[in-house]
């Protein structure tokens, strides 16, 4: 009879410390697990309840197929994965990758470590611009070639931005002018938003009882944000440049 596994929820960041104190890799279930006689040392791990597939108040119809969804400047690098903990990432990251069946939910594509394909998270936001409330409403599953087009300055800022292109012409059947007009229909909008700090809304995640680390205060995000951006990049921060939405 087979004994049953302890799970643990194990981040990327923390994956080979886990390792070291003894946690084990099922590649079938894509999930790392505490041996027997290992449960006390990796009990910082312990698995947490799996997060529903649905998420209080998420509308897992919004914001269909591919399209370039910049963020407005205050909310750079301001995202799920940096308000939540690591292991609570990992829960989050799990049911989105599950639920989508381990495929990219705008082109299809499966993980390829081969290509450095990987499946990623990616936040859909609804504006309120009265309020000035920004409300994730959706997370959604994407590939690294998908998620690229979708912050499609952040891929000019790295110098892929022809690749990400050719992606989207490749994946909508659009043509590229068309896919040209459509970026640039998308900073314009980026551009009227990012002249505002919105407060995030983020009771989709807390409602399922997700413990958030609370992001930077509206006024310091832009700091934040450009701070990050030039520590990743290397490039500079300079206002008003559409190359780093």
């Amino acid at each position: 009879m087979a004994v049953a596994r302890t799970w643990l929820d194990v981040s990327y960041q923390e994956k080979d410390e886990a390792k070291a104190t003894g946690a084990r890799w099922d590649g079938a279930a894509r999930r790392w697990y505490a041996p027997p006689g290992k449960e006390s040392a990796l009990s910082k791990w312990t698995a947490s309840p799996d997060v529903p597939d649905l998420l209080p108040g998420e509308d897992r119809t919004l914001g269909q197929g591919l399209f370039v969804d910049l963020v407005p400047r205050s909310c750079w690098f301001t995202n799920v994965r940096s308000c939540v903990a690591p292991k609570d990432w990992e829960r989050l990251r799990r049911m989105i990758t599950r639920r989508a069946g381990m495929k990219c939910e705008a082109c299809g594509a499966s993980e390829d470590r081969n290509v450095k394909r990987w499946l990623e998270a990616h936040e859909r936001w609804t504006f309120d611009d009265q309020k000035l409330t920004q409300t994730l409403r959706r997370l959604i599953c994407l590939c690294t070639d998908c998620h690229t087009v979708t912050h499609f300055g952040f891929a000019q800022v790295r110098g892929i931005a022809d690749q990400a292109l050719a992606h989207l012409v490749k994946v909508t059947g659009m043509t590229k002018g068309q896919a040209m007009q459509h970026i640039d229909a998308a900073f314009g909008v980026w551009e009227a938003r990012s002249g505002r700090d919105y407060a995030l809304d983020l009771s989709v995640l807390t409602d399922a009882g997700v413990t958030l680390t609370p992001p930077p205060a509206a006024q310091d995000r832009g700091r934040v944000a450009e701070e990050t951006l030039q520590n990743q990049t290397g490039v500079p921060p300079q206002r008003g440049s559409r190359q780093r939405a």
